[in-house]
């Protein structure tokens, strides 16, 4: 059975759940909640903390929580509930599914797919730079992802490894977070991010959405080449260090070339090419859809000749010498 819409709450809607939650406590292993036995607590962020959690009905599921400090705010709960409205919209194996969300014993809630391995930042970030066959496997699975979130009217906006799960047994990715997603059916005084505030990730954004444009697919398109440029190299297209270098990097600068991030780093030029294009700053000169971007990747990939032996070997210990 579906889930009911969640993107049409209105905000005195919000306000009235909101007024009638408790602050709960913030250590909720070991309790029962909404049928879900909540077993170890597997990660945390500034908004939410995921446990595992085990149901009658569905096994074992990933079962996220609204903090409780921002129980009280209203836009923050609509924003958290909205992950579930747009994710259940989305029906494809490369998307975590939503199975169940509400509000019970003093928590806002979602009860999502558990989804095995670990994230795609703990990956790269334990095994260094992926090979490229491995990267376009992945851009290719995140691509078909996007495609239908596109194709349901929904655009990620926040796109980045953190948000990405990936199973090295399987090697399956599959996204997930659809918290700051925008409805392009929604109307103007309904979208969250408006001209001159900024919600999203700032190493993995588009430049258009730093000044809260109302952005399109394209945006995605520029993340998933952010993320297939760190893969590759380790390394972000922009060198800034502080928040303040990097939002101005990405409005005024172009993205250091594939080849030029890792000093003795060559990649074959239609791989690079195929990159760069999704990083350009103005959305029209990027390829038209995520599947464009995937199988510009994956045709560059194929078309090139096999690397030298130690080639790979090389590049990571260069990424290690310089301290990723």
């Amino acid at each position: 059975m579906p889930l009911p819409p969640l993107v049409s709450l209105a905000q005195p809607q919000i306000r009235a759940l909101v007024s009638r939650v408790p602050m709960p406590n913030e250590n909720l292993a070991g309790r029962t909640i909404a049928g879900y036995r909540l077993l170890e607590r597997v990660g945390e962020g500034g908004t939410a903390e995921v446990y595992r959690a085990q149901h009658p009905q569905r096994g074992t599921c990933a079962f996220k929580v609204l903090r409780s400090r921002l129980a009280s705010d209203p836009t923050a709960v609509k924003r958290f509930l909205r992950e579930a409205g747009y994710g259940s919209r989305v029906e494809h194996p490369g998307v975590v599914r939503t199975y169940d969300y509400g509000e019970a014993d003093g928590l806002y809630y979602l009860a999502l797919e558990w989804a095995e391995g670990k994230s795609l930042a703990e990956y790269v970030h334990r095994v260094g730079p992926l090979a490229p066959t491995m990267v376009v496997s992945i851009v290719q699975q995140l691509a078909a992802a996007l495609a239908a979130a596109h194709q349901a009217g929904i655009i990620h906006r926040d796109l980045k490894p953190e948000n990405i799960t990936y199973d090295p047994a399987s090697q399956r990715a599959k996204l997930l977070d659809f918290g700051i997603a925008r409805d392009a059916e929604l109307p103007p005084e309904e979208r969250l991010t408006r001209t001159g505030f900024f919600v999203g990730t700032l190493k993995y954004v588009a430049p258009e959405a730093l000044s809260g444009e109302l952005v399109d697919g394209r945006a995605d398109i520029y993340s998933l080449a952010t993320i297939a440029y760190w893969m590759l190299t380790g390394q972000h297209p922009h060198s800034g260090r502080t928040p303040r270098e990097l939002f101005q990097q990405l409005l005024t600068q172009d993205p250091v070339p594939l080849s030029e991030v890792v000093p003795g780093l060559r990649f074959p030029a239609a791989l690079e090419a195929a990159v760069m294009k999704g990083l350009q700053r103005d959305p029209s000169r990027r390829q038209p859809t995520v599947m464009a971007f995937a199988a510009d990747v994956a045709t560059a990939l194929a078309a090139a000749p096999s690397p030298k032996a130690g080639l790979f070997a090389a590049l990571k210990r260069a990424v290690r010498r310089r301290g990723t």
